[in-house]
């Protein structure tokens, strides 16, 4: 009986007999799908496919998929923004088919995946697939866009512990390496092309300046030390943190013209990728419209100040007794012919500048960086100077012969230390007083190497005769001068001491 019940394994199904099973599968199959489409809401029907009959014909993956959308709570997504910059570097000969553009003021075209493209990627022993979906919304033109980071489901804390935050740190090296560095102005008209970010009336251009740290005719031990101080000052966010310090640095660069001021700040902004805003206090009128320009600036920035003595607020007091009360004779005036109460506070003042550098307002923002140049550093006031304002003071002195290498290298393409006179301009160049734009014109009077480095000896030699005759001249005349003021005096009944 069991034997009848349960045929033996060697029972074989006829050809014919295994397509009739077939047939009638797939009409109950297709029986069961219209009774569905029919008596059951679609909502209901969704749910049964998805989660029922899915459930039971689809075998259980491995992999883990994360939806990385553009916007997050109407705000731009920023792991969709880093996972698009990063995987600019990710494009391989595989892909097929990418999105190219550029706009007005960027140096290099912007390369991105399709529409369906995938990326794969490692990380360690990480491997994830990255792959673009852009779709369109229900009754909307507006585009949906996203991305699908795909991995094996016991990757997961890995993945957004360590490999995401991978993916936004180098997003941001890319950036740094990417941006374009603009300068800054309020004389420059606003368009509407401008890719900055500044607030206020800030108008900006690309700037374009060359100098860098290894074209920049300085001693090589000073640039040095000014290029370890700003490392230095980029890694210490968590120790400006811990001090209670606001994250900025002030520099004072002091020095006769020509001496490469505007050079090294160019080089400072390029090497560190900052955008520049030039400040002239001149065109400020009071404490309130200082706050609001400080308030408009953005972070990884460099405030540069040019010649900070040529504003009277900054210069030291006790030399200006007499222009201070010039000044208050007329302002005495102006107060007697307008309101006797118009408040004094609508001025630009020492003290509003000096809350500016480093007193409450100058917390706002991080990574700040303040540059202030100027021709002559015993002029300024001496509150200004103390470290938490000017921090790190630069003298930009005469050209000297380790800077000329540099110069003979930018403009000859030459070795300095190969070449026989170049060992006998450097010997002139310490011992005179030259600016390292007067050498760059020599630099610049022929294309035969020869002919420029002789004409640059003729010129340091007749520079080093010229003050050193400045030089006696000036001795011989002050005897005179003490002369002719003690006759002078002797003519009012006075004696000059």
């Amino acid at each position: 009986m069991p034997s009848e019940m349960f045929p033996s394994s060697n029972y074989s199904f006829s050809p014919s007999t295994m397509f009739s099973v077939c047939a009638s599968l797939s009409g109950f199959s297709m029986l069961f799908r219209s009774m569905l489409n029919d008596f059951v809401p679609e909502q209901l029907r969704s749910y049964i496919y998805e989660n029922v009959l899915g459930r039971l014909f689809t075998p259980s993956s491995k992999n883990l998929t994360l939806i990385i959308d553009e916007n997050s709570k109407y705000k731009r997504n920023l792991v969709y923004e880093a996972a698009e910059m990063y995987l600019r570097t990710k494009i391989g000969p595989e892909t097929e088919r990418l999105r190219v553009g550029k706009t007005p003021k960027q140096k290099h075209f912007i390369v991105t995946i399709a529409k369906r493209e995938a990326i794969r990627d490692t990380f360690e022993d990480i491997q994830v697939k990255w792959l673009y979906v852009q779709t369109e919304k229900a009754n909307s033109e507006k585009l949906k866009r996203y991305y699908e980071l795909t991995f094996e489901k016991k990757l997961r804390e890995r993945v957004l512990d360590s490999y995401l935050n991978h993916v936004i740190a180098e997003s941001e090296k890319i950036k740094r390496d990417l941006r374009v560095v603009n300068l800054y102005s309020r004389d420059v008209h606003m368009s509407s092309d401008d890719d900055g970010s500044a607030g206020g009336s800030w108008g900006c251009i690309s700037l374009e300046h060359p100098s860098t740290f290894e074209t920049l005719a300085m001693d090589p031990s000073a640039k040095k030390k000014i290029i370890d101080d700003l490392d230095r000052f980029l890694k210490r966010k968590e120790f400006y943190k811990r001090v209670g310090k606001a994250w900025k640095r002030g520099y004072l660069l002091y020095g006769p013209p020509g001496t490469g001021k505007s050079s090294l700040i160019a080089a400072m902004a390029n090497y560190l990728k900052f955008d520049v805003f030039d400040l002239d206090l001149s065109n400020i009128y009071d404490n309130g419209e200082l706050k609001r320009i400080l308030l408009s600036t953005t972070n990884r920035s460099i405030l540069v100040i040019e010649d900070i003595d040529c504003n009277a607020e900054v210069r030291d007091r006790e030399d200006e007794n007499q222009e201070i009360g010039k000044a208050r004779g007329k302002r005495k005036r102006r107060e007697d012919e307008y309101d006797d109460s118009e408040d004094q506070d609508t001025q630009l003042t020492l003290s509003g500048i000096l809350n500016f550098i480093d007193g409450l307002w100058s917390s706002f923002g991080d990574e700040r960086i303040i540059v202030f140049t100027t021709n002559h550093k015993d002029r300024l006031y001496p509150a200004l100077l103390r470290p938490g304002r000017m921090d790190m003071h630069i003298n930009m002195s005469y050209c000297t012969g380790l800077a000329f290498r540099t110069l003979v290298s930018n403009y000859l393409g030459l070795d300095g230390l190969n070449h026989p006179l170049c060992e006998e301009i450097e010997k002139l160049i310490d011992s005179t007083e030259v600016t390292p734009a007067e050498l760059a014109e020599q630099l610049m009077q022929d294309d035969d190497p020869n002919v420029v480095l002789r004409g640059v000896i003729s010129f340091v030699e007749k520079m080093k005769y010229q003050k050193s005759k400045g030089k006696v001249k000036a001795k011989e005349d002050v005897p005179a001068c003490k002369e002719l003021l003690t006759k002078k005096d002797d003519s009012c009944g006075n004696r000059v001491v």
